[in-house]
């Protein structure tokens, strides 16, 4: 009725061209229209009020339930429980991602060491960041990833994305962990393992060929040419070996020379038959004589040879056992240990022998010669190939046995005094003269052979004038004096003299001074009387 009332109240106005009929169904629609959107309203508000007090009486209840589930259930089984949820309920990824660190145990990691040098031949435009540098010997610039950045390289149909890691150490001063992120699909996995990784090592092999730079490694060092810092485990920091000497410069005995470099050329084809008789690919060498013979140069000499880095250990600087097997476990293949002055070291196998005299056992945490021999050619010796270590001493009978014999020192070389072949090299690398005619020559050569002179003493004359007579004639002079100090020596040594000389030219000091204090104070007394 009241539907009809409202009806009838609407003005109509009809339409010439629709019924009356037709206006009075739309006005009916129109008014149902409403009254279903009056409706809508009211309800979707008492909904969304309903879906609130439902969702704040939920939250409270997961609140309580977690506070409870924390307080009843230990950590570790919470632990468990939210691992087991995030298994099941995460969906699996595709791809594999292998994590290469910088260190394999207390060893450097290989495939580490590759991917970076391998990696920066492989930048993309997309890259943001980059590090770069250039030492002089170097032919070109050498290129590094910085953190977090991206690189994705091809092998034959499988994408992989390279990404460099860096981490702060939880240690204090414990320095930054790196390692590489390789991602790509897991149905290539084998042929990544099998194919690429090693075509990685391969290129890195390559690369390093063709720009190899010699290096010069101390753990004394204070900085390093490269930011590896210097890689490392054994504290090792590097600069680049800037020695010229060659063999081709070494004052040194032809067949000495000669043999030196054979034996250097057969250790290094002589991989397999090391294997087969079951040694470690590696040599000792021991250099002994005066200073001044030669003994750092004929190492630089080899090292350029070789192609060889070095790695310069003092033992007066390692503490203990572990400290010397950290360190040398941290050296590369393909290097020289070097060990100058080893009988400076003799207090490690002094104290031993104090401790076994007093019936004293050894302290932990110190370095001893035994550690020493298991280093060198014990079981931790074979933590490496194709290695040589090179010993020089100026005192060989001062050395140990245990240390001479072969296996730990297998080349004994005698770095002596100069030689006429010697002279004649050094002449004409320092001067560019040869024998053939300067007469200055054979009073040299006979000089020589009488006289004990080493080839640094013969250099550094031969360098004290641009003018080669002068050079050679204060080089004869300077055999001439020793020759005289060395004759002079062996008479008093004869006549046992010796002993008296030397007081009576100390008394004729001290008579001396006495002579010009005296002198001194008359004069001032002069001068006192002088001014009175």
């Amino acid at each position: 009725m009241i539907l009809t009332r409202r009806v009838l109240r609407w003005p109509i106005k009809q339409s010439p061209s629709l019924p009356v009929n037709t206006c009075f169904s739309s006005g009916i629609a129109f008014d149902s229209i409403k009254m279903a959107a009056m409706f809508s309203s009211s309800e979707i508000s008492k909904t969304a009020s309903s879906l609130l007090s439902a969702y704040a009486s939920f939250a409270g209840s997961m609140m309580l339930v977690r506070s409870m589930a924390n307080e009843l259930i230990p950590h570790q089984l919470r632990s468990y429980l939210y691992s087991a949820f995030r298994y099941f309920f995460t969906p699996l990824s595709p791809d594999l991602t292998l994590a290469i660190d910088e260190r394999c145990g207390m060893s450097k990691n290989q495939v580490y060491e590759a991917a970076e040098v391998y990696l920066s031949t492989r930048i993309s435009p997309k890259t943001e960041r980059l590090k770069l540098s250039k030492t002089r010997k170097q032919k070109h610039f050498t290129i590094g990833l910085e953190k977090g950045e991206l690189v994705v390289d091809g092998f034959e149909d499988v994408r992989l994305t390279w990404r460099f890691v860096c981490t702060e150490g939880q240690k204090p001063h414990g320095g930054e962990k790196k390692h590489f992120e390789l991602s790509f699909n897991k149905k290539h996995k084998d042929k990544v393992l099998d194919f690429y990784l090693p075509y990685v090592l391969h290129k890195a092999e390559e690369i390093k060929k063709q720009d190899k730079v010699i290096k010069l490694y101390s753990r004394q060092c204070p900085f390093s040419c490269e930011d590896d810092n210097e890689r490392r485990g054994g504290s090792w920091g590097s600069i680049i070996l800037e020695h010229p000497a060659t063999f081709d410069t070494l004052a040194m005995d032809p067949a000495l020379k000669k043999m030196i470099i054979d034996d250097l050329e057969m250790f290094l084809r002589r991989k397999a038959y090391y294997n087969k008789v079951g040694k470690a690919w590696k040599r000792g060498y021991l250099l002994y004589g005066p200073p001044g013979t030669g003994k750092s140069s004929l190492v630089a000499a080899m090292a350029n040879y070789l192609k060889f880095d070095i790695y310069d250990l003092g033992l007066t600087s390692v503490r203990s056992d572990a400290e010397l097997r950290r360190t040398l476990l941290s050296t590369t293949n393909r290097s020289i240990l070097l060990i100058e002055d080893i009988d400076c070291s003799s207090e490690v196998l002094e104290r031993q022998m104090r401790n076994k005299n007093k019936k004293l056992p050894d302290r932990t945490g110190q370095l001893t010669l035994s550690g020493i021999l298991n280093c060198i050619d014990g079981l931790w010796s074979s933590c490496g190939d194709e290695r040589i270590i090179v010993f020089t001493t100026n005192y060989k009978d001062r050395i140990d046995p245990a240390l001479l014999r072969p296996g730990r020192m297998d080349l004994h070389i005698n770095m002596s005094y100069c030689t006429t072949d010697g002279f004649r090299l050094l002449a004409s690398n320092y001067l560019g003269i040869s024998s053939k005619h300067n007469p200055s020559f054979a009073e040299i050569d006979s000089l020589l052979n009488s006289t004990e002179a080493t080839p640094a003493e013969v250099a550094e004359e031969l360098m004290k004038s641009d003018d080669p007579n002068i050079a050679l004639q204060g080089l004869v002079n300077f055999l001439k004096r020793k020759r005289d100090e060395a004759d002079d020596e062996t008479e008093n040594k004869a006549t046992g003299c010796g002993e008296v000389d030397t007081s009576v030219r100390r008394l004729n000091a001290i008579v001396s001074r006495v002579k010009k204090l005296k002198t001194n104070v008359d004069q001032r007394k002069i001068m006192l009387r002088k001014r009175k």
